[in-house]
């Protein structure tokens, strides 16, 4: 049996790295997954890789109007949403010596 068969899942960040890998496990598990992702090109070939139950909503997490869109197309398309897989995030980088208390506030007050 499949874990989340008939689940509705969200994934963040979704079409590259840790969300695509998270996003192509849960569609073998049975869910139908949403996938985001800020460039609409890389969203379109992992929606593309998937190839299966899945939709690719391009957009920023960061951006409100956005995620209204989101949460929207969501409840047309599907009706609910069971799942949320948080995925999407940002940094600054810095050589490990360098960093500074900015670096840290930017990530942490970002998070």
């Amino acid at each position: 049996m499949n874990k989340l068969q008939g689940k509705i899942a969200l994934i963040t960040g979704g079409s590259t790295g840790i969300g695509l890998a998270t996003a192509k496990r849960f569609v073998a598990e049975g869910a139908y997954v949403f996938i985001t992702g800020r460039r609409e090109a890389e969203l379109a070939a992992s929606v593309k890789e998937i190839a299966a139950t899945v939709t690719g909503v391009q957009g920023d997490v960061s951006n409100l109007a956005d995620l209204d869109r989101l949460f929207a197309q969501i409840k047309r398309e599907k009706g609910k949403l069971d799942i949320v897989f948080a995925n999407a995030g940002g940094a600054q980088f810095a050589p490990l010596g360098k960093v500074t208390a900015d670096h840290f506030d930017a990530l942490f007050n970002g998070n």
